[in-house]
């Protein structure tokens, strides 16, 4: 069966990233970064709500407690969707003023995986992958990025995904599920420009590796041998991100982005539904809190 894509929803973002799923109340979140905003749509009636901060907001998860753990630009908080209450919990490169936080994700240990990418253009390797746990404990894991992205982890969990979307490459590394703990790592991909360097991603019931590819319009599904499957086009230039979703999380959403000068009528910034995939994905890890 061939692949078959479609709108999600009418509306359109300018930088829509980081779709996440809650079983637990049948949400699709994702973010609209440029906009400030987390969106919440019900995806039984495709009804939608906002939640607006005062800054970007580079990725998010969902936590233990029903809230959400959230990057706003050098910020990371909890917030609580019901209430609206938000907890600071810890900063990152706040005393850089050419970075910001970008994407992130739960690991299997109940850490928040979250890097930051350089503001300046042309882009600098100032940018840095860290770890933050519940008591809001901050680890440097890697520096000398341009725009970290890509986490994701292997079905049982040994494995961790990681990008930079600037040079283009995606690695793996070996990975305690109970600790957080790293192992050796390996370059898993190399992208380019015309291949579609690596965005956000996902990771699939059977361990392939769904990678948007933001330069070339193509939503990239690798093995877990790192060859590559799949390279779907997207009728957007830029998605972002993947995620499987929906009860029985078989439906396939992509994000993506506006870029400058686009005309009016894109489907740039639209979520995508990317059907014939034939596969699922993995339930959602939750940040735990105080831990």
């Amino acid at each position: 069966m061939p692949f078959q894509i479609s709108r999600l929803i009418e509306p359109t973002y300018k930088l829509a990233e980081c779709p996440t799923w809650d079983e637990t109340t049948g949400t699709l979140y994702w973010t609209d970064i440029q906009g400030c905003t987390i969106q919440a749509m019900d995806w039984a009636t495709r009804a939608i709500k906002t939640f607006t901060f005062d800054n970007q907001v580079g990725s998010f998860g969902l936590t233990d407690d029903g809230r959400l753990i959230v990057s706003v630009w050098d910020k990371v908080i909890l917030f609580d969707p019901a209430t609206g209450a938000q907890e600071p919990l810890a900063e990152v490169e706040a005393d850089l003023p050419n970075t910001r936080l970008n994407d992130g994700k739960i690991g299997p240990d109940g850490a928040y995986w979250v890097g930051t990418m350089a503001t300046v253009s042309p882009r600098e390797p100032l940018a840095s992958l860290y770890r933050i746990d519940g008591s809001g404990r901050v680890d440097s894991i890697r520096e000398g990025l341009q725009v970290s992205n890509g986490l994701a982890w292997s079905p049982d969990g040994t494995i961790m995904y990681h990008s930079d979307s600037g040079p283009g490459w995606i690695e793996a590394y070996g990975f305690e599920p109970a600790t957080g703990a790293l192992g050796s790592k390996m370059l898993f991909a190399q992208q380019t420009n015309e291949t579609g360097r690596p965005d956000g991603a996902t990771v699939d019931a059977e361990g392939n590796y769904w990678s948007a590819g933001v330069s070339a319009g193509v939503l990239n599904c690798f093995a877990p041998d790192g060859s590559l499957l799949h390279a779907i086009g997207i009728p957007a230039p830029k998605p972002t991100m993947p995620c499987f979703c929906g009860p029985d999380l078989d439906q396939l959403v992509v994000t993506s982005l506006q870029p400058g000068g686009e005309p009016e009528d894109s489907l740039s910034g639209s979520l995508f539904l990317v059907e014939g995939h034939g596969t699922r994905g993995l339930p959602t890890y939750r940040f735990k809190t105080g831990a």
